[in-house]
């Protein structure tokens, strides 16, 4: 059965582009052009993934990511115009949980797609683990290995790296790492984060000819990713 998408934009060239593009893709697509319609669709039509802009007429995109956010567990990927980051962090922090810039190409979005569907998928199924060549990290066990060998972290290194872990693929907002990892009270604490980022980095490098599994999402967050 295929997955189904409910794509929301108040822009009609825009689902025109998206509509043949994820059903070429094989998913199952439905549309709507106001917040108020995403909502009614949303509990209605049991989307697996949301594809939300933010500028909408009536309700605004984060309004809506907002009351979805009440009852449904569904992934929202953002796909905006807005540059500010200040808007990404505010949908990111709401619930959202991924963003796409407009203008941006299909293969991308698709590739954001299937992170946070198989995000959704482990968290169904409470799997816990992150492998990407020769590294592996199972939350369950507390344990990492690189190349077989054992990698020691310390418990805030450790906590910090399974947040990354536990949403693979998915930007994970500064604000939203240091409320886990250190509390409500250093939120604010963005050089701190940097540097034990810069710790973990070192503990996991992979070689000069691989890319860093963390990258930075500039005055944003961070995303894990696996070998590209």
């Amino acid at each position: 059965m295929s997955q189904r998408v409910l794509a929301v934009d108040d822009e009609p060239q825009i689902l025109r582009f998206l509509k043949p593009s994820l059903t070429a893709a094989g998913y199952d697509v439905v549309t709507e052009q106001t917040g108020a319609g995403a909502l009614k669709t949303a509990a209605t039509s049991a989307p697996d993934i949301i594809l939300l802009d933010l500028g909408l007429p009536e309700m605004d995109g984060k309004d809506v990511i907002a009351r979805l956010r009440e009852w449904s567990k569904t992934p929202i990927i953002v796909i905006s115009a807005r540059d500010r980051e200040s808007e990404k962090i505010a949908a990111l922090d709401l619930g959202a949980d991924d963003y796409v810039d407009k203008p941006f190409g299909i293969g991308e979005l698709l590739a954001r797609m299937r992170a946070a569907l198989r995000h959704a998928a482990q968290e169904a199924g409470s799997e816990v683990t992150f492998t990407s060549g020769d590294l592996s990290v199972d939350i369950l066990a507390h344990t990492v290995t690189l190349g077989g060998a054992p990698v020691k972290l310390t418990p805030k290194e450790f906590d910090l790296l399974a947040i990354l872990v536990r949403n693979t693929g998915r930007v994970v907002t500064h604000r939203q790492i240091l409320t886990s990892v250190w509390g409500p009270a250093h939120t604010h604490d963005v050089q701190y984060l940097r540097v034990f980022i810069g710790q973990l980095r070192q503990k996991l490098t992979r070689g000069p000819t691989l890319p860093d599994l963390v990258q930075t999402e500039p005055g944003i967050g961070y995303r894990l990713v696996g070998d590209v």
